[in-house]
């Protein structure tokens, strides 16, 4: 009884929550936040995140539900902010279809961009079974298993003009701060994506994506009302849409359905135990690819 006095009172007032707010992430995500701190050593040493090693850490992390709770309370108001790197071999794909077929350099606009580490996947490696794309020196590389009848066209030229994104609380990736928010929503013993996220704070630093705080529909409306002459438009997005409200998504999905024999729109987005990846481009909108949900494995279907 006592655990569960600990975790209701860090989670009372959220019992209506909707599921796709993920309240469950963000208490995680709280918690690991302040061992990623220094401020429950107790728990650390269970956290491999932290340089600890798993055990049974349900005694320490309830401790830290019961000595920080007030902080923790404030903590889960926050939405989620995933940024995962690791997609960007799912979307990959989608971006060289639309490369090859308008032959025009791209413009991508990214809505849920978080800290827009995937508005950089240009700058990265990927080995995709047998297949190499991108830059040998790169920093972040992308491993992801490949299958399906197909290929992606990963011989054709591919070339960014610009980058944008928006998001209702942007991250900094060069700031410790966005850094530490960034890491406490990975799961602490998943070692290999905290490289990889790391690892894409690098790219971040060179190359400038800048992510503005706004709501999806109200921002995607104004862009794609600006002129892009000699580009090709790319809206995308990678699990975002659970996290929009029901009218902000309908607004977004009509704003860009009516773009959508000029733009290009490729997302990716939860349908059961994989993700869908779709692409819409020139009127057609094509299942092209399903995908764990953090890139890996691929199933490329064209």
């Amino acid at each position: 009884m006592v655990a569960g006095d600990a975790v209701y009172g860090v989670l009372r007032g959220h019992e209506d929550d909707p599921g796709p707010s993920v309240v469950a992430l963000r208490l995680m995500g709280a918690v690991h936040r302040l061992v990623l701190r220094g401020d429950a050593p107790g728990l650390a040493v269970h956290y491999p995140s932290a340089g600890g090693r798993p055990g049974d850490a349900w005694p320490a992390f309830v401790d830290v539900l019961q000595a920080h709770r007030d902080e923790l309370r404030r903590l889960v108001e926050h939405p989620v902010q995933t940024n995962e790197p690791g997609r960007c071999a799912a979307l990959l794909g989608g971006f060289l279809e639309v490369a090859r077929t308008t032959g025009r350099p791209l413009r991508l606009l990214e809505v849920g961009a978080s800290a827009g580490l995937n508005l950089r996947f240009d700058r990265y490696r990927y080995e995709l079974g047998d297949e190499r794309w991108g830059q040998p020196g790169s920093p972040v590389v992308l491993r992801s298993l490949m299958t399906g009848p197909r290929q992606p066209p990963l011989d054709a030229p591919l070339r960014v003009a610009s980058r944008a994104g928006c998001d209702r609380l942007p991250v900094d990736p060069r700031a410790e701060e966005g850094r530490l928010t960034l890491t406490s929503y990975v799961w602490p013993d998943q070692l290999e994506r905290l490289e990889r996220l790391r690892a894409a704070w690098a790219a971040a630093a060179q190359v400038p994506a800048p992510v503005e705080r706004a709501g999806a529909a109200d921002w995607i409306e104004k862009r794609l009302a600006e002129p892009s002459p000699g580009t090709t438009t790319v809206v995308f997005h990678s699990i975002v849409m659970q996290y929009l409200p029901a009218e902000e998504r309908e607004r977004f999905e009509r704003a860009v359905t009516r773009a959508s024999g000029s733009v290009g729109w490729l997302r990716m987005e939860e349908a059961g135990e994989m993700a869908d990846v779709r692409l819409a481009l020139g009127g057609e909108d094509r299942l092209v690819a399903r995908a764990g949900y953090h890139g890996t494995p691929i199933e490329w279907l064209g």
